[in-house]
């Protein structure tokens, strides 16, 4: 959700910035801009457009030049996506320029106070409040204007902040909304995002809440909000620039279900630990005696990782015996809900700033809960804020619509039920099978994914569906409700999920011949029950496509996915409805990559 990017050094800026928004088209966004000078230069150049980066490139002048900028791709939140609204915001005397990802929640105000001081504003952003309050103040230096602004703000933020009059820095700041720096050979760069960084550098630092830095071409330095001096350390991030690129195929999402069998493979590796048929999950921080002593497992995420958090609540149930449940962190956070100190914690997030999770995460370390973080990026903001964790090991995912990370994640939580379950009443035998099981997948992944034509025929048969049924019982309900999740976020078709056994209790109202129901339908000690809901939605002439571990005598159409032990039969039987989502898509001309109205990471409430 909205795109940062900024850089100071020697080299052209324009160029940089632009690729910089290219790399984070993925983010969602209806509108980007740029800002750029140089010590020589006199004054800012601003150039912002509606649309794409490509139209924003379009209008950039042949003679832009500078050495310091930033830019951002906005995704609307106060006011229309228009040339007016798009990011950079300007002061009045064309010396200041912000860009800003966040919500600013007491803008209103803000705005009145400055409009009855005379201020006239051209947007209908609450980011424009900052550009004037940073104008208006009188502090010497930049630093200190910034920061009096910020004690004025209510909200979350990641801004970048450039001054005419302060050509050879740039100041940043961070409150609910990432900001990492890059750090390169006497040039810097700023980003919400390390995907438009890697390019130029693997060195990054990662800002924490309530912090600052100011950059410079040859130095950095970061402190608090307060104006209290902080230890930066850079790290190096793993992924490289190629992994961002598309390898051939069409689209990301394309690329990144075929990417799973090695993905899975990856967050697979060095953790089995076949001498005690268990796994080694150091970055827990949590040994055998803390692991005995949870009563309890609650699981936060949202959206997809809700989803996975679903089945790795089965997962843990089943193989450790601890009561386990998963709930959306945005409807956590606001019930006032009890903490348990007996309970362990875990938030899923796949950028590891989701925002609800964050704040989830936040108010549970306030309360004193014990906290797992299981996420995609290294040094994200749930990283360092959790207790330990593990990290999925899924590369880059570029598309807004998640899979490998999805599969990722669930593979995650076998781990974790496993480690916990061998340190409760899970037998050796039974480990044995798990890990077996486990190690199957990426081969099994690989079997799904050569059925893609097969998958792809069955698409254009169901695309002209205006809604779509999936139903599933007990573990086949959370790859039921993701499956419908897919389809809505990718091909726009309206879906629903509901479990199986509750089809009597409404749902089989909706039965018709046009509305095609997805069954999920494992070969467990459930498949009778499954073949029963199929039966009564045949009887009211209903079309079926299963998703089965053997074809089905009651479905028009079945989808047969290789079997592996019960608990992990989930993670396999949502590759191809994955499959069936894309391809739905495509044959309705989707922009696949960035559905409408979504964002990939979301940042704010």
């Amino acid at each position: 959700m909205c795109g940062i990017v900024g850089y100071i050094g020697k080299r052209d800026v324009a160029p940089l910035l632009l690729e910089g928004l290219q790399r984070l088209e993925y983010r969602g966004y209806d509108s980007a801009g740029i800002v750029v000078t140089s010590p020589k230069a006199a004054g800012l150049k601003m150039v912002k457009a509606k649309g794409r980066v490509r139209d924003l490139e379009a209008k950039v002048p042949a003679r832009f030049k500078g050495t310091t900028g930033i830019a951002h791709t906005r995704w609307a939140t106060h006011g229309a996506p228009s040339d007016l609204n798009a990011h950079p915001h300007m002061s009045a005397d064309d010396k200041v320029a912000v860009v800003h990802n966040g919500i600013i929640d007491n803008a209103a105000d803000l705005r009145r106070k400055l409009e009855a001081d005379g201020v006239e504003f051209l947007s209908e952003t609450d980011t424009e409040v900052l550009v004037h309050l940073i104008a208006r103040s009188e502090a010497q230096k930049l630093e200190d204007k910034v920061r009096e602004t910020l004690r004025l703000i209510e909200g979350t933020y990641g801004i970048a902040v450039m001054h005419a009059d302060f050509p050879e820095r740039i100041v940043v700041a961070r409150n609910g909304s990432p900001v990492v720096l890059g750090i390169g050979e006497k040039e810097m760069f700023v980003a919400s995002d390390i995907a438009a960084l890697v390019a130029h550098t693997r060195q990054i630092v990662t800002l924490d809440d309530g912090e600052m830095a100011t950059l410079k071409a040859d130095d950095f330095r970061t402190y608090t909000t307060e104006g209290t001096r902080t230890t930066a350390e850079p790290t190096t991030v793993e992924w490289e620039a190629a992994s961002y690129d598309m390898g051939g195929h069409d689209t990301y999402m394309h690329k990144e279900i075929h990417e799973q069998a090695e993905a899975v493979d990856r967050v697979l590796r060095g953790r089995i630990d076949d001498r005690f048929s268990t796994v080694h999950l150091g970055g827990l921080n949590l040994d055998a005696r803390d692991a005995r002593a949870v009563r309890r497992v609650k699981i936060l995420g949202c959206g997809t990782s809700y989803h996975a958090g679903q089945i790795g609540a089965q997962m843990i149930e089943e193989l450790a015996r601890i009561p386990a449940d998963a709930e959306p962190a945005s409807e956590f956070r606001y019930r006032n809900a009890v903490v348990d100190p007996d309970t362990l914690y875990i938030a899923v997030s796949q950028s590891g700033e989701t925002y609800d999770v964050l704040a989830a995460v936040q108010e549970l370390k306030r309360k004193g809960a014990r906290v797992l973080g299981i996420v995609n990026v290294v040094g994200s903001a749930i990283a360092r804020e959790a207790d330990g964790g593990m990290y999925v090991h899924a590369g880059p995912e570029v598309c807004v619509v998640s899979t490998k990370c999805f599969t990722n994640t669930c593979v995650a939580f076998a781990l974790l039920a496993l480690h916990l379950g061998r340190t409760r009443d899970l037998s050796v035998r039974d480990g044995k099978r798990i890990i077996e099981g486990l190690r199957k997948l990426p081969q099994q992944i690989s079997e799904m994914l050569e059925r893609e034509e097969d998958i792809k025929k069955l698409a254009a048969q169901y695309a002209d569906a205006r809604s779509m049924l999936f139903i599933g019982r007990v573990r086949g309900y959370p790859v039921a409700r993701e499956a419908s999740l897919k389809l809505k976020e990718v091909s726009y078709i309206h879906a629903e999920a509901y479990p199986a056994s509750e089809l009597k209790h409404g749902p089989l109202a909706l039965i018709e011949p046009a509305l095609p129901t997805v069954a999920i339908v494992p070969d467990d000690d459930l498949l009778e029950k499954n073949r029963a809901a199929m039966e009564e939605i045949k009887a009211r002439s209903g079309q079926i496509l299963a998703v089965a571990h053997q074809e089905q005598e009651k479905a028009d159409h079945t989808i047969v996915v290789p079997k592996n032990e019960d608990e992990l039969d989930p993670i396999l039987m949502g590759i191809p409805l994955q499959l069936l989502a894309y391809h739905t898509a495509l044959s309705l001309g989707r922009d696949i990559d960035k559905p409408r109205n979504l964002a990939k990471s979301v940042t704010v409430e």
